[in-house]
């Protein structure tokens, strides 16, 4: 098969596109010929090294395709099935294996490039603004990089709750998107200081919650932007990590609440997993939620991707196609 693989740690040129030995499934995995595989932030630090992984391995976490073998004691799906993954690393390549209990199907009526985008940014966005902090009907949410994969889903998603959201944004043609999925205010911060702004448009009170996946860049004025018992769900780090910080900082802005959530802790069980990914999926089939796919690159374009992920020239989902 064709692979993306990575023999040493560092930026997009060490992603490079070989012949890899065809995997074989073992026990509770399926084989999977992939569809399309999600390009995430997360691979990036796979790819640097920031999470150790051991050398050389295909990098790629979230995807979709069709199982064409599975493993002993694999009994919820068969050959033929179409399913969805968030975290399988190897999905960077035309077969990869993945755990059964961490596959979902894919219902009739969702493509499999869409499923392959709303996986791993889908149920982040669920678990969120469902667990992370429950939105409210009238709640005032900051969303940061609003036009982004994320920033768009999530904007979706809590304008389903009945939320208001500010969104930030660089540009003009960002700022259409991020209005078009529902966002009722925008900050270019390129142009306006983000907190005093949100203070302005939230009567001085600030915000319920800020939404955060850039990391030191944003996370003062995520700070200063959260009304008294306000909540910052950081995460992701795309700007790089935030600098350890005296927490009575928290207690001076208003008894502040300030968490690192992964996705991981969040489908810790089938009940859950299921919960997450199919309102998901029932959001994409009914049209309420929408999957922006920005880019599709070949496996040899891999570099590419990572590149214009990490330049932030792009809006909405990035994927390869095997």
């Amino acid at each position: 098969m064709r692979a993306v693989v990575v023999e040493s740690f560092g930026g997009p040129e060490v992603l490079k596109a070989a012949e890899a030995a065809d995997p074989t499934p073992g026990a509770g995995e399926l084989l999977v010929r992939v569809a399309a595989a999600g390009v995430n932030y997360i691979d990036t630090y796979h790819r640097t090294g920031a999470y150790s992984m051991p050398t050389p391995f295909v990098p790629g976490l979230e995807g979709a395709g069709e199982v064409v073998a599975v493993g002993d004691g694999v009994s919820r799906f068969k050959v033929g099935d179409r399913v969805a993954w968030a975290a399988a690393i190897g999905s960077y390549a035309e077969l990869t294996r993945v755990p059964e209990a961490g596959a979902v199907a894919v219902p009739d009526g969702v493509g499999l490039d869409v499923a392959a985008g709303a996986m791993l940014q889908g149920m982040t966005a669920h678990y969120l603004t469902r667990s992370t902090y429950p939105v409210q009907a009238g709640d005032t949410v900051l969303v940061h990089a609003a036009a982004g994969g994320m920033g768009l889903l999530l904007t979706q998603q809590v304008k389903a709750l009945g939320g208001r959201v500010i969104g930030t944004v660089s540009t003009a043609e960002k700022e259409k998107l991020a209005r078009e999925a529902g966002a009722d205010e925008i900050i270019r911060y390129t142009e306006t200081e983000i907190a005093p702004e949100v203070r302005r448009l939230t009567d001085g009170q600030g915000v319920a919650v800020v939404y955060d996946g850039v990391g030191k860049d944003t996370f003062d004025a995520s700070l200063e932007s959260l009304r008294i018992r306000g909540t910052l769900a950081l995460y992701g780090a795309a700007s790089g990590p935030v600098p350890p910080f005296d927490l009575q900082r928290l207690n001076a802005a208003g008894s502040l609440f300030v968490t690192r959530p992964t996705l991981g802790h969040h489908v810790l069980t089938r009940e859950e997993l299921d919960w997450r990914s199919g309102e998901v999926f029932a959001g994409i089939k009914s049209g309420k939620l929408t999957i922006r796919i920005s880019g599709r690159y070949p496996l040899a374009d891999a570099a590419k991707s990572h590149e214009d992920l990490q330049a932030r020239r792009t809006t909405g989902k990035l994927l390869l196609i095997p």
